[in-house]
């Protein structure tokens, strides 16, 4: 059987905001403006013009919050 390459969402490292919305139940708004929030925080990364989430980082700020 053939490889397709494609990792599942749970086994990535990064997520795009779309991704991440979807996997965590949080509005991409909201999303949104938790980066534009946070810009400088270790669960993000720029890649050209637009963020990636970084999911383990992103788990433990979620863990950390009690209010988005």
């Amino acid at each position: 059987m053939k490889d397709s390459g494609i990792i599942p969402i749970w086994e990535r490292y990064l997520m795009t905001v779309i991704e991440a919305s979807e996997y965590y139940h949080i509005g991409e708004n909201k999303l949104r403006n938790i980066i534009e929030t946070h810009p400088n925080a270790d669960f993000l990364i720029m890649n050209g013009n637009r963020y990636l989430i970084k999911k383990k980082l992103f788990e433990d700020f979620l863990s950390e919050s009690s209010v988005l």
